[in-house]
């Protein structure tokens, strides 16, 4: 057990848990419903730059004939997105302490059951940060083709931006994101007006030249390649649940804002995804290699101009920034975890910006890793991308089932059928995704899923064997005093020396000093011998005999020895150590404190106490 001389034995708040001020400088740090749109759902918003392109790309193999059900399988997942708003606006009331399909499956489900849950989200919001990047990356080195060797540099730059950013605190993000945000929205939405006023594409410059990505002419559509465009289609309602997870960084009344964002996330998602399928209908677009279908509805819209290039720039730097998501979202969905015992606990710290910093910085290192292997290949990263979030939707919508079942509120039954079709469509597609996307990579997310539930029942096993030894939850016995020894190992005489000592006497009833000595140092030991007689500090120096310059080992040996003789009595090892004026005169330290304290920890039973002396600046 470990304490700081610096600090009395009562708990007081840190700087990663702020005290309580009457909550104001907390709620200052919380989101309204506008920031919310900006901070969470940046990942459901850019989804409309590939989802439509999507459907088109599975439909295209059915030749012209298969494009004509673009917008019938785009009403199809307006009306699942309908569905998955309406319950998740459900799930917010009932758990507005966040985690969504989490939350809902540990109440309704079982822990395994959550932990699917969990698991499934956790893959999603780490695979969408390095989505995300590369495809905002790909856009940007789609305008600048010199550019193309540096993407893995330019991808850990913008994750490094968005983390940074994130650290400073989710409103922080938000305010910095919400003109991106609102450029890419109002630009789609006026290509989606203007375009429907056209009767033809204005250009269609940005196609030419470029290969037709068309299947042969077919006269049928099979039920399986529809299925497929929708399960393709539905990668564009990632984020979706992002709202629910994140509810506690809402101000109050939380779960109304986050109610409120989450209808207005749903509203502009699905009068986009309906706009942008109609005018693919409406222009008869056909999918070109090398060119986004979002880049020819704004071409045949706009017209080869500078509105065309506000779209292409509102598009790349919205998908960039869309990792925003994950940075609102998993981290409290860590620390609701962490609260559970399934992470370790430091995932539930906040820091004094309502950031849970550890979950921030554990998102970013892993994405970054991501990056790296992929090598800023989106297409690399795309079919491991949307299963985790279809399980989650759908284990979500089965626990909301239950939820009414078990309440049996007024209309329950409506709403236990809405959410019991949703279920269905969401597993439909969690199904069809899985099975389309398996040889393509997707079979790491089935590895990955079950062995990331199992490291966090090992966690949680290994909470609960510790309050075990602690008997926590139970009355412990009643304190008592019992003889105390304080050893407080030296190396030479000082001001240091004298605070340790005084500060030892002041704790312990005795108090031993102990000093190393190796046969190259015999003359040393020999002399502060001499020194501590003529001092006389009323303290025995005793000297620790040893062959080799190890300073721990021997201490803690020591320690243990003093333990043995006197089971009854606490012993406490007191390391005086300086506490440098700068950081960089850390440098110049022998780091002999923090040796003594890991040997003394790693090997023995006694506690540790470290005094820290601070030099501070002489007065000039």
């Amino acid at each position: 057990m470990a304490v700081d001389a610096r600090k009395p034995a009562t708990e007081h708040p840190t700087a990663e848990e702020p005290p309580d001020t009457g909550g104001q400088a907390a709620e200052r740090h919380r989101l309204t419903a506008t920031q919310g749109l900006a901070a969470l759902s940046l990942d459901a918003m850019a989804s409309v730059a590939y989802g439509p392109e999507s459907i088109v790309l599975v439909l295209a193999a059915a030749g012209a004939y298969g494009l004509g059900f673009t917008l019938p399988v785009t009403l199809a997942i307006a009306a699942l997105l309908a569905v998955l708003v309406a319950s998740y606006r459900q799930v917010i009331a009932a758990f507005p302490d966040g985690g969504g399909s989490y939350a809902v499956a540990r109440r309704h489900l079982g822990r395994r059951t959550s932990l699917i849950a969990a698991a499934s989200l956790i893959l999603d919001y780490v695979l969408n940060v390095a989505v995300s990047v590369t495809a905002g990356v790909a856009a940007l080195t789609s305008a600048f083709p010199e550019l193309h060797g540096e993407r893995v540099w330019i991808c850990l730059g913008v994750l490094a931006l968005v983390t940074a950013v994130n650290l400073r605190g989710v409103v922080d993000s938000a305010r910095a994101f919400l003109l991106p945000t609102a450029l890419f929205v109002g630009s789609i939405l006026a290509m989606i007006a203007v375009g429907l006023c056209r009767d033809a594409p204005v250009s269609t410059a940005s196609a030419a030249g470029h290969a037709a990505a068309l299947g042969e002419g077919a006269t049928t559509v099979g039920a399986l390649l529809l299925l497929k465009a929708f399960a393709a289609g539905c990668s564009a309602l990632t984020g979706v649940e992002a709202v629910a997870n994140a509810v506690p960084a809402f101000r109050a009344p939380a779960a109304r804002r986050a109610q409120r964002t989450e209808v207005a996330l749903g509203a502009l998602l699905g009068v986009m995804l309906i706009g942008l399928s109609v005018l693919i209908g409406r222009f008869h677009l056909q999918p070109v290699e090398g060119v986004t279908v979002l880049a020819q509805l704004a071409d045949a819209s706009f017209g080869h101009n500078a509105a065309f290039y506000v779209v292409q720039f509102a598009t790349m730097v919205l998908l960039a920034l869309a990792a925003n998501t994950s940075f609102g979202g998993l981290p409290v969905l860590m620390s609701l975890l962490a609260r559970d015992n399934f992470l370790p606990h430091v995932f539930a710290l906040k820091a004094d910006r309502q950031v849970h910093r550890h979950g921030v910085v554990w998102l970013a290192v892993v994405s970054a890793g991501l990056l790296v292997l992929a090598c800023g290949d989106t297409n690399a990263l795309v079919p491991l991308f949307a299963i985790g979030v279809f399980v989650g939707f759908t284990i979500c919508q089965v626990g909301m089932v239950r939820h009414w079942y078990a309440e049996r509120q007024a209309g329950w039954g409506a709403k236990a059928a809405l959410n019991g079709f949703g279920a269905l469509l969401t597993g439909a597609s969690a199904v069809v995704v899985t099975a389309t996307k398996f040889t393509e990579g997707a079979w790491l997310i089935v590895l990955a899923l079950p062995l990331l539930v199992l490291a966090m029942g090992r966690v949680r096993r290994a909470y609960d064997g510790i309050g075990e030894r602690l008997e926590l939850g139970r009355i412990p016995r009643p304190p008592r005093r019992t003889r105390s020894l304080v050893v407080v190992p030296v190396s030479g005489l000082s001001k240091l020396t004298c605070q340790a000592l005084t500060a030892a006497r002041s704790l312990g009833d005795e108090v031993l000093a102990v000093t190393v000595a190796n046969p190259e140092d015999r003359g040393a030991a020999e002399a502060l011998r001499r020194d501590w007689e003529l001092w006389n500090p009323g303290v025995d120096l005793l000297e620790i005999a040893t062959s080799t310059r190890s300073l721990g080992r021997p201490v803690s040996a020591y320690v243990n020895d003093l333990a043995r003789a006197m089971p009854d009595a606490q012993v406490t090892v007191l390391i005086p150590e300086t506490e440098p004026g700068h950081l960089w005169q850390r440098l110049l330290q022998n780091q002999r404190g923090a040796v003594l304290a890991h040997a003394v920890r790693r090997d023995t039973d006694a506690v540790i106490c470290r005094l820290r002396f601070r030099l501070t600046e002489p007065p000039r």
